[in-house]
């Protein structure tokens, strides 16, 4: 769908956004993996372009800027659902608990000193193998996901699982 538009109206919204509603949804279930937050996501993408309506003006394909509006709200929401997780974690390790066994102890340390290493990655890195290593998203979902060419994909988590063994090694050795 390529319309360059002077302004859009209810009735331009309506044939020429809403259309694309479903390949919306079907992208933030891509990337969200829950029914109901792909739907809240979508419903706030719909509201944001009728919001930036104005702005549409000088969009020539809407489908593909609506899908970027959804990727980008998309990733938002997965950087914040993270941040809620993690904050969970911190308060579940505040909270007195009945004593792990050493077995556990060891695995609770090693997972957060993993988190610790990845963090210490450059953004794309840390990114990439999250997507794949953590997540189980394939290399062209991926792709997708972080508009980014397939071997720079393959590039950048090749690069973080080499640092991150590095870290691990040097952990180990002198941990």
């Amino acid at each position: 769908m390529y319309f360059l538009l002077t302004t859009m109206d209810k009735k331009a919204f309506k044939k020429q956004v809403l259309p694309v509603k479903d390949k919306l949804y079907r992208l933030a279930f891509r990337l969200l993996q829950e029914v109901n937050e792909a739907q809240d996501a979508v419903q706030e993408v719909l509201i944001k372009l009728w919001n930036q309506r104005q702005k549409l003006a000088g969009v020539n394909n809407i489908e593909a800027w609506a899908m970027r509006v959804t990727r980008n709200h998309c990733l938002d929401r997965l950087r914040a659902r993270k941040n809620r997780l993690e904050q969970l974690d911190e308060r579940q390790h505040q909270l007195p608990a009945v004593e792990p066994s050493s077995v556990e102890l060891d695995r609770q340390e090693m997972v957060m000193q993993v988190r610790q290493l990845m963090n210490r990655l450059p953004e794309n890195q840390r990114l990439v193998m999250h997507l794949r290593d953590i997540e189980g998203y394939t290399y062209k979902e991926i792709m997708e996901i972080l508009d980014m060419p397939e071997n720079q994909v393959k590039t950048n988590l090749f690069r973080a699982r080499k640092k991150m063994r590095a870290y691990l090694l040097k952990t180990v050795n002198y941990g």
